[in-house]
């Protein structure tokens, strides 16, 4: 298998790398390892297959055009699993047919090549943020999260949401009851090119507030964010 676990010793975040071109993989997963994360490396899919298997990742940085497994089935295995794992797309081609593909296929983000390293690292962190520490089904007084089906409801009724007010609720619950601010959800879901000054997430939150019914279990902190109500 070919499979590099030098893994560091700090960090929080443990991150696989896959990516076939092997002086690039070693150079993201050093960079990585320098921002204080927990890196593993793996050259190919089927590789990537095996050892997400057996180890828990926050973020898989993931080569579209892979050999032995493609990216694409390596992404999809993962999204069908039970692995928790948040996925960064990397691919050389810019097409928005192929970010469309990629977002299509169950991955949460998506980077062109050539990258920026920076870029990259902000992505993971970001990912990593979203990446849970909480178990797949969330109960919050009768408030009920299945996070691996993507399903909510409240007092046993079926709660429908759209991926960003997911997102933003299970950014919500993540934080366990601190204080999120807007700009840290703009940053976990929604992507880069997201307003900063629009009022994205605030409609989203009052969408959110409406579908979840009363009483409101996310309030908001004036001039600081939105937390989840004590129950």
């Amino acid at each position: 298998m070919s499979l590099s676990c030098r893994v560091g010793h700090h960090g929080d975040v443990r991150v696989l790398v896959v990516e076939d071109q092997k002086v690039l993989a070693n150079r993201i997963a050093e960079g990585l390892r320098d921002q204080g994360m927990a890196v593993d490396v793996a050259y190919d899919g089927a590789a990537a297959v095996e050892v997400t298997a057996l180890t828990r990742y926050d973020v898989v940085v993931l080569d579209r055009d892979l050999p032995r497994v493609h990216g694409d089935a390596v992404c999809a295995s993962l999204v069908a699993g039970p692995s928790p794992a948040r996925i960064l797309m990397l691919t050389a081609a810019a097409a928005v047919e192929d970010r469309v593909d990629g977002l299509n296929l169950g991955a949460d983000d998506y980077l062109a090549k050539p990258f920026a390293f920076a870029e990259l690292v902000a992505r993971v962190r970001a990912l990593s943020r979203r990446s849970p520490a909480t178990p797949p089904v969330v109960v919050r007084g009768d408030l009920t999260v299945d996070r691996a089906r993507r399903r909510v409801s409240r007092d046993g009724r079926p709660v429908t949401l759209t991926r960003k007010e997911f997102g933003v609720l299970e950014a919500v619950l993540g934080a366990d009851g601190a204080v999120i601010s807007a700009e840290e959800l703009l940053e976990s879901v929604w992507d880069e090119h997201a307003d900063p000054f629009s009022n994205t997430v605030s409609v989203t939150i009052a969408r959110l507030r409406r579908k979840l019914g009363e009483p409101p279990l996310i309030e908001t902190v004036i001039g600081s964010g939105y937390r989840l109500r004590a129950t």
